[in-house]
């Protein structure tokens, strides 16, 4: 694997890359200050997110109007510390009650066709940050002082600490791509996150490779050293055919073959949900592409710059559904995105490490390069796959449903079960700003299909699988 070295690696700073403890190795006072560090890290790259907004109007407008402005989010995370601790009897205390109401739920997207006009009565940033230094103070405390044993586990209370901290690191992913939503007015450059990849250019041919079939297992018990939520403990198990799976992620440039063949406007190419959203949305080309004259400018986070052809798309998955639709009528092959099964297998016939054991990132994930995607053939693996992991999520056929023995935790107990409504498919891999939990090989995370994430396609050729019933 051949990796350049990149604007973040030479800025050196070491607040931005962590990885998920170890919860069961060490002294107790070590693992205490590892959790500390983890907290205080996580809680001030978070807020780092809001420093690119350009004032406070930003904190309130609306980037995507099936989720709340932002100001919701700049809260929530905190509010959710207090909120659980508090369930959890494991402290007392409260801050400000009616911001640990008005901040504490509303964070699924609704569907597409949904819209929320509700009124709400919105805090300042100024208050809610300083609820924010309360709580970390709290917390800080907590941490400081809680007399713990090792291993912490599921039922411990120190695992609400760990539950706190991996719900911050997944809303910075999501706060990230709502502030790519925002105009371009409402941002501005910041140290970190403008570090951008600069490596652009013609994107590779992309081919399949067969992939030999094989048996697979996942799911995480009890005594697992990772923090993990409740829908990734339990057992799955099943039997692969051999199947063939795109070298490469799909690229902008691949994607451009469909939006040039009237990809959004065919009707064959969609399902019935899709073609729905499609009409709503008037969809003519991936959201982050923007009309430049004949040809397309790329959103990043926080700037527009020209179309990196060679770095992958973001899509939804009702698009890559219908990439692999129209790629199927074209080669007159059996193409689709792979089921989860398949995806585990295919992760592990192609790499064998996994965040926290890695020295460095195998792909672009965990904030380990730079703070945008990259071109789909920097990252290579085993077997002349790249990306098996990172870049950008990578959807799945599999709408996301609870393992064999899954139990929620009754701290958290609408985490997952919410989503197991067959509205919700799992995305697989993580992306260049995956951290923590989000990075790991067990982690289960799925959206609504109009869902947008820094989530793109890996697709494959294999036998046709059963369309899943809707609810």
């Amino acid at each position: 694997m051949n990796v350049m070295p990149t604007n973040f690696e030479r800025s050196n700073s070491k607040s931005v890359v962590t990885k998920t403890p170890l919860l069961n190795e060490g002294t107790v006072e070590s693992k205490r200050e590892e959790i500390l560090e983890y907290f205080h890290k996580t809680f001030s790259l978070y807020e780092s997110i809001f420093d690119c907004l350009v004032d406070d109007d930003a904190y309130y407008a609306r980037a995507n109007m099936l989720r709340h402005p932002l100001i919701f989010y700049y809260g929530h995370t905190a509010v959710f510390f207090i909120n659980k601790l508090n369930v959890a009897k494991l402290i007392n205390e409260r801050i400000d009650p009616h911001l640990e109401s008005t901040l504490a739920i509303g964070v699924d997207e609704m569907s597409w066709d949904d819209l929320n006009d509700a009124h709400y009565d919105w805090p300042t940033p100024a208050k809610v940050k300083a609820y924010r230094d309360k709580t970390r103070d709290i917390v800080d405390r907590f941490i400081k002082t809680y007399d713990f044993t090792l291993p912490i586990t599921f039922d411990d209370p120190m695992w609400i600490i760990i539950m706190g901290i991996e719900h911050e690191r997944i809303h910075l992913e999501t706060s990230a791509v709502l502030v790519r939503e925002l105009p371009l007015d409402k941002v501005k450059s910041h140290k970190i996150w403008s570090n951008i990849c600069t490596e652009t250019g013609a994107a590779p041919l992309n081919e399949l490779i067969e992939v030999p079939g094989g048996e697979v297992a996942y799911g995480k018990d009890k005594s697992n050293p990772l923090y993990g939520w409740d829908n990734e403990f339990g057992h799955a198990e099943a039997v692969i055919k051999t199947f063939k799976a795109s070298k490469y992620l799909v690229s902008n440039s691949e994607f451009l073959e469909f939006v040039e063949d009237d990809g959004y406007q065919t009707r064959s190419n969609w399902d019935d949900e899709g073609w729905h959203w499609v009409q709503y949305a008037k969809a003519e080309h991936p959201v982050y592409w923007t009309k430049d004259g004949s040809g397309y400018k790329y959103r990043s986070m926080l700037e527009e710059i020209d179309m990196p052809w060679n770095w992958p798309v973001d899509l939804n998955y009702l698009e890559a559904k219908a990439f692999c639709n129209w790629k199927s009528a074209k080669t007159g092959k059996s193409i689709r995105m792979p089921t989860e099964a398949e995806w585990y297998h295919l992760r592990g016939q192609t790499t064998d490490t996994d965040q926290p054991y890695w020295a460095k990132a195998p792909g672009n994930i965990n904030l380990e390069y730079e703070m945008s995607p990259c071109p789909v053939d920097r990252h290579e693996f085993k077997d002349g796959f790249f990306d098996i992991i990172g870049n950008v999520w990578q959807w799945t056929e599999t709408p996301i449903d609870g393992l064999e023995g899954y139990n929620v935790h009754p701290i958290y107990d609408d985490f997952s079960s919410p989503t197991f409504d067959g509205k919700h498919n799992l995305f697989k891999g993580g992306c260049w700003i995956s951290t923590g939990n989000y990075s790991i090989k067990d982690s289960r995370y799925a959206f609504r299909r109009h869902f947008f994430q820094y989530s793109g396609l890996r697709y494959v050729e294999g036998e046709d699988i059963e369309k899943p019933v809707m609810n």
